[in-house]
């Protein structure tokens, strides 16, 4: 897959990064040189050039892109610009970054498909961690519904998922399990490797260690968090 990145912030380097380490075609641009010089190595194409310089816009070839992000932070004013231009040049999908809503209700207007603010989903994360740190990491599937890692509460240890009554009691699908199994490392070091168990059956026994894989609503998998 092939994609651009306008914009190389702490969210747009991080999101090019991301994407060229699973493996995508990824196009970073900025108008930082130093920025481009940073990232020339992890990229497929890194550019220097003023992304509201249509003519300098239009030279990337962006409509074939699968998608292209538009992550400017500084200056509301050009990645509004910015948006417009890429929805001139017919890119098949664009994404932009916003600071607020109202900003990111002109992104759309202008041509946005989608808009993401990462500032309000990184505090609304850090929340969800402090209220339920047994929640190690959540992922949104669609709206209200989520794929989450949390830790088993002190009442799960040594039971099966067929005692717990897992989905009828907690409304929730453990869809896989992480255990660590002790293993000795060719140096003859003790250490740990992580079995994973995608299929979990209705005996297999809940330990101390593991992690659970469950699927749901967020009010659920929050209810199950919270005790």
């Amino acid at each position: 897959m092939q994609f651009a990145i306008i914009g190389l912030g702490q969210f747009g380097f991080k999101v090019a990064t991301t994407l060229a380490a699973k493996g995508a075609e990824v196009v970073a641009v900025d108008s930082d040189s130093d920025r481009i010089e940073q990232i020339k190595d992890q990229v497929t194409q890194a550019i220097c050039l003023d992304s509201t310089d249509e003519r300098a816009l239009r030279s990337l070839g962006l409509q074939d892109m699968d998608a292209v992000v538009m992550a400017i932070g500084e200056g509301i004013e050009a990645s509004i610009l910015t948006t417009a231009l890429l929805k001139r040049l017919r890119v098949k999908k664009i994404i932009a970054r916003a600071t607020t809503p109202l900003h990111g209700q002109i992104l759309k207007e202008v041509g946005a498909e989608k808009v993401v603010y990462p500032e309000d989903q990184m505090g609304e994360q850090l929340a969800k961690s402090l209220l339920a740190p047994q929640v190690l990491e959540q992922i949104t599937l669609q709206t209200s519904h989520s794929l989450a890692q949390i830790r088993p509460r002190k009442d799960f240890i040594g039971k099966t998922i067929r005692e717990l009554d897992f989905r009828a009691k907690f409304g929730l699908n453990i869809i896989a399990i992480h255990r660590k199994i002790p293993t000795v490392t060719e140096s003859g070091e003790s250490s740990f490797k992580v079995q994973v168990n995608d299929l979990p059956s209705p005996e297999d026994r809940i330990a101390e260690d593991d992690v659970l894989v469950v699927i749901g609503s967020d009010e659920k998998i929050q209810k199950l968090a919270e005790g």
